[in-house]
């Protein structure tokens, strides 16, 4: 088992510098940049002198609000090199989410790009600061916000009281190198490095404190599971803001002195041309990724010979994807993660070498350094092999806590260290993982447990289905139905009541479900997550069950 390494960010960007200077470290094949780990290591100096000659000090909270540019990755490191902290912001946010975000981080320096799906950042920033385009650049003061101070954006044409990020460079100058030097030397690994809001499934968003010794040590095992080295190249499509590519892929890479081939947003095609034309080794995704990849139109004009490993996780994987994967596009050596943002994230993952039936079945066991069980959600207990209860989990990947919510973190971690993570899940004799669903997400028909992972797995095996989500919905006589919200294959055909029939005959009949939703997409969240609870919500309206909902909540 390797050791925990009790380094900083900074750290572990230096031992590649001084290892492999020229290796290409950051691709961007659509815009043509190819950054050595020297290169991109004295990006991020002069980035982080700007934001210092700006006022940005040690401790201070830096927001980036963005696609997976070039910059998204410079201020990752840059802030960790003069030990400020990243705030990540969800490119889906709206007006009153970012206003919430800043608010309740108290950053003091946004990091923006121009607009993204048609909603413009640049307006929105506008009306949450109307003194903006009045401001000198740098010198914000606006009283709805008091913290920011400034905003930075991701280009070379920003709006009025904003900076442009080349201007960090120029800026620089009047820093010099010792002062960086200084602050570079104060950072400590147990110090927050970065600040992820969980995407706010549930309630608000809170804000996940992630210290340097958190990613940096959960990068490693992470790269481990997948046998990273410096001799593969890792796509990344999955969004920066969040753990999974922030942690289970840039973290992965850059401690194993692994290759980055950037993909600014996802789309299917972008993802195949760049793993085939940069010769790529791995790729992460969430299964609707994969998916959109094999059942793509022009699936069939490329070819990846290279490519054998990356995660798929984010939201259960099915089966018959994860199989897919393996045999379509050669991803024999796939893995499959299981994590929260508040455990950096990944607890357990299944590695190149588990027996197949693990990879597809399983979502590994638990990573070096770590402890994960399965307990009784009402005393605590600990849970026989192959018993579903919760998962809590304990070790260094805890996160510090959540930002300014001392309350929510009590609540999170309990008096003996133990993170709840609110899943549910069983543990074989073998120690492998399985997540059967969320404690609010089982379903209670009238005084039977159905846990929706079982039956969207059986679903997942009908001939014409090609997404599937079970949700509960409430029921005035048995307190919860069942629903099965489905996507059809294009081109395939079936009834509602075929479906419930196909169901009756497999599973125990009170496991069927009472209704049977078509649906052309599912609500996610930016990173991929299904959002049951709208879905629920949507259920309620579209198939007039508010008496029922108006009974749960009296």
């Amino acid at each position: 088992m390797r050791d925990l390494q009790y380094k900083t960010i900074t750290d572990i960007l230096l031992w590649n510098v001084n290892e492999r200077p020229d290796q290409e470290f950051i691709i961007y094949p659509s815009c043509g940049i190819r950054w050595t780990f020297k290169e991109f290591y004295e990006i991020c100096r002069k980035a982080a002198r700007g934001m210092m000659a700006l006022g940005v000090k040690k401790g201070d909270h830096v927001a980036i609000w963005a696609t997976n540019v070039p910059e998204w990755l410079i201020i990752q490191f840059s802030t960790a090199l003069m030990g400020a902290v990243m705030v990540t912001v969800n490119t889906a946010y709206k007006i009153y989410e970012l206003e919430y975000l800043l608010k309740q981080s108290d950053s003091t320096t946004l990091v923006m790009i121009d607009s993204f799906k048609g909603y413009s950042y640049v307006d929105c920033i506008n009306e949450l600061c109307p003194t903006l385009k009045d401001s000198e650049p740098g010198k914000l003061e606006d009283p709805n916000l008091p913290y920011l101070k400034n905003v930075i954006f991701a280009g070379d044409t920003p709006s009025k009281g904003m900076l442009a990020f080349s201007d960090l460079y120029t800026l620089a100058e009047q820093v010099p190198d010792s002062v960086l030097d200084e602050a570079t030397a104060a950072t400590t690994p147990d110090d927050v490095v970065n600040m992820q809001y969980t995407s706010g499934t549930t309630g608000f968003p809170k804000g996940v404190m992630l210290t340097h010794y958190n990613i940096v040590n959960n990068g490693q095992f992470i790269g481990d599971c997948m046998k990273f080295s410096p001799a593969d190249r890792l796509c990344i499509t999955v969004p920066l803001f969040h753990c999974f590519g922030c942690v289970l892929g840039v973290m992965a890479c850059v401690t194993h002195g692994t290759s980055m081939c950037m993909v600014e947003v996802y789309h299917p095609v972008k993802v195949m041309e760049a793993v085939q034309n940069e010769h790529c080794t791995a790729l992460h995704g969430v299964p609707t990724m994969f998916i959109a990849i094999l059942e793509h139109e022009r699936f069939h004009e490329f070819s990846f010979p290279g490519l054998r490993t990356g995660i798929m996780a984010g939201s259960p994987c099915p089966i018959r994807v994860m199989r897919q994967v393996i045999e379509e596009m050669g991803m024999r050596e796939i893995t499959i993660s299981y994590g929260q943002t508040e455990s950096s994230p990944v607890v357990t993952q299944t590695t190149t070498d588990d027996p197949l039936e693990a990879r597809v079945n399983t979502v590994g066991r638990t990573l070096p350094h770590t402890e994960v069980k399965i307990v009784d959600p009402e005393t605590g207990a600990d849970m026989p092999y192959d018993t579903v209860g919760e998962i809590v989990i304990r070790g260094y990947c805890v996160m510090k806590g959540y930002y300014k919510m001392p309350e929510a973190t009590r609540a999170a971690i309990d008096e003996n260290g133990w993170l709840h993570s609110g899943d549910l899940g069983t543990m074989d004799k073998n120690g492998y993982f399985k997540i059967t669903g969320r404690l609010k997400d089982m379903i209670i028909r009238g005084g039977e447990n159905i846990y929706p992972r079982e039956l969207e797995e059986f679903l997942y095996t009908h001939p014409s289905v090609k997404d599937v989500q079970v949700i509960g919905v409430p029921d005035i006589k048995y307190g919860e139905e069942v629903m099965a919200c489905v996507i059809l294959k294009e081109g395939e055909s079936v009834t509602a009541e075929e479906l419930i029939q196909y169901t009756k005959e497999k599973l125990s009949r009170f496991k069927a479900p009472r209704y049977v939703w078509f649906m052309d997409s599912f609500p996610m969240t930016a990173s991929g997550k299904i959002q049951k609870y709208k879905m629920r919500t949507m259920a309620v309206e579209q198939w007039g069950l508010q008496d029922a909902a108006a009974v749960e909540t009296a």
